[in-house]
């Protein structure tokens, strides 16, 4: 991952994203029930959420499935606030997962499902990540990409990917788009699947 987004995790900027992730007014544009009403998941699947942040989708999601919900984050101190939500939840199927943003440290096939909200754009070079993330996939595992379309000039702090621009990166790396959510007028879900292996 490139220098810029690892430099925003900063002590200082870790309060303000806090802010931001913990705003009930989230909730107004996509719950994460209602995402995972959108999303192919099942019981038994075990999750990758890439980039979990303060565990707004984490949570929900380990609650969902009896499998491993791997909670990944370049902050540590989000990766806290995880951990004791999960404690005062009495969750115990959350593995936090902390990484210095050059690799996803996970084996390969191990998640049925990734949930990336409000990340990938951060990311430079985007190829080497989806990549990475179509590995710890399983064959037909599913990949579920959270963003906030552009609106004009986009600016060069927070460099946003169009819809197209996304589905065009996700079949470049290999994945088939499978379905695209609108849940508000500028947010976009889109839904893609890894190719299974040829038997």
């Amino acid at each position: 991952m490139h220098e810029k987004h690892k430099n925003s995790h900063s002590k200082h900027g870790s309060h303000g994203k806090m802010s931001y992730l913990e705003n009930p007014a989230r909730k107004n544009d996509l719950s994460p029930e209602k995402l995972l009403s959108l999303i192919p998941i099942s019981e038994t699947d075990t999750v990758l959420d890439f980039g979990a942040g303060t565990g707004y989708f984490t949570i929900p999601a380990a609650k969902a499935v009896t499998g491993n919900v791997y909670a990944l984050d370049m902050d540590a101190e989000m990766l806290d606030v995880i951990k004791a939500k999960a404690l005062h939840a009495e969750i115990e199927n959350i593995i936090p997962v902390h990484t210095d943003g050059s690799d996803i440290p996970l084996p390969d096939e191990r998640v049925d499902l990734v949930i990336a909200s409000l990340v990938l754009h951060e990311i430079r070079p985007l190829d080497q990540t989806l990549t990475q993330m179509k590995n710890v996939l399983k064959d037909s595992g599913h990949l579920i990409c959270i963003e906030l379309e552009p609106k004009g000039e986009s600016s060069h702090k927070a460099p946003r990917i169009t819809l197209a621009g996304m589905e065009q990166e996700m079949e470049d790396a290999g994945f088939r788009v499978v379905e695209r959510v609108f849940p508000s007028e500028s947010l976009y879900v889109l839904i893609v699947q890894k190719q299974g292996k040829v038997r």
